[in-house]
């Protein structure tokens, strides 16, 4: 699934600037990636999903995909006590383990934000937070800005924007590309997440192109899903935009990070996902910079696997707080 491997090395960046020149243009280049393979995709992330991962090697894995955790509250019924408690695990995931790596970010609702920031100042967890009419992205660009500026004035550090399906689907990609553009412009130093929401985007192949697609634009992250449409995060999906991100870095040496969300809810799942991050995209992937999870619930599994790696044996939720 490479992209272009024959392609001149001196004339990768004109294809990219030639791409983003005007609707045919990016048209064009997204319509003439190499397709992907569903049987290969889907047989490679079987295959990889039955590596095991053994001894010291999977409390570091398990160390690692906790400090990759966006921790995530995204309900209509979310209160400041909420987010608050949310904070204190974002800081200290297990009191009980002081050792214990604290979280990437915490993830909330531009409202929210100001709350999480209070409770997380100086502690390195970011604060990430969802906009843009978040879920559906359907709204006009004004209210997008409004909403990612309202966010990055209360205390974001991180923007997860959703793209506007319906235009990805309606072949206007130019549309898509000048939101991502402007949101990314509003940004400024603030990390932007691109959202493809691919359980709707039907193909692998809409996937890498939204990929690229969002990569082109400016996005710092792709990330499949808003937790709310399913199917949601799926390991074949991320193979395609792992391999999407390896061959963007091929293209231009700029390293785009990958966020699946949704559904990941156990350690066991969660390994299978780092396996794939080192296969497809590469082992410099495996950095809460490059990779995060967008989760909840899979938190409170990975310190109950950690305290078995550490204890020697099984604890239950009774030996962690929660959610």
């Amino acid at each position: 699934m490479s992209v272009s491997p024959t392609l001149p090395a001196h004339l990768r960046p004109a294809l990219l600037a030639d791409a983003a020149a005007d609707e045919s243009s990016l048209r064009r280049f997204l319509q003439g990636l190499p397709g992907v393979d569903p049987v290969g995709v889907e047989s490679r992330a079987a295959a990889l999903a039955t590596r095991s991962i053994k001894s010291t090697a999977k409390l570091r894995a398990i160390d690692l995909a906790i400090s990759m955790v966006d921790l995530t509250t995204l309900e209509g019924s979310d209160t400041p006590g909420k987010v608050r408690t949310l904070a204190a695990k974002a800081r200290r995931p297990d009191p009980g383990f002081p050792d214990t790596p604290t979280v990437a970010a915490v993830c909330v609702y531009p409202d929210m934000v100001a709350v999480a920031a209070a409770e997380l100042a100086g502690t390195g967890v970011g604060i990430a937070s969802v906009a843009t009419a978040f879920p559906s992205g359907r709204s006009s660009l004004e209210v997008k800005l409004a909403d990612t500026a309202l966010a990055i004035e209360a205390g974001a550090t991180e923007i997860d924007m959703v793209i506007d399906r319906g235009a990805f689907l309606a072949g206007n990609y130019g549309k898509v590309f000048d939101e991502i553009r402007a949101i990314k412009a509003a940004c400024g130093s603030t990390r932007l997440k691109v959202i493809l929401e691919t359980g709707e985007l039907a193909t692998y192949d809409n996937v890498r192109r939204a990929s690229f697609l969002a990569m082109l634009a400016g996005g710092d992250f792709i990330k499949t899903s808003t937790g709310k449409i399913a199917p949601a995060a799926t390991l074949p999906v991320i193979h395609v935009m792992l391999q999407a991100v390896h061959d963007w870095y091929a293209l231009t040496g700029d390293r785009v990070a990958v966020k699946p969300a949704g559904g990941i809810r156990n350690t066991k799942d969660a390994l299978r996902y780092l396996v794939a991050v080192r296969e497809v995209a590469g082992p410099e992937w495996l950095d809460p910079f490059l990779f995060r999870f967008g989760a909840s619930s899979l938190l409170n599994d990975l310190l109950m696997q950690r305290r078995t790696q550490t204890d020697g044996h099984y604890s239950g939720p009774n030996y962690v707080t929660v959610d």
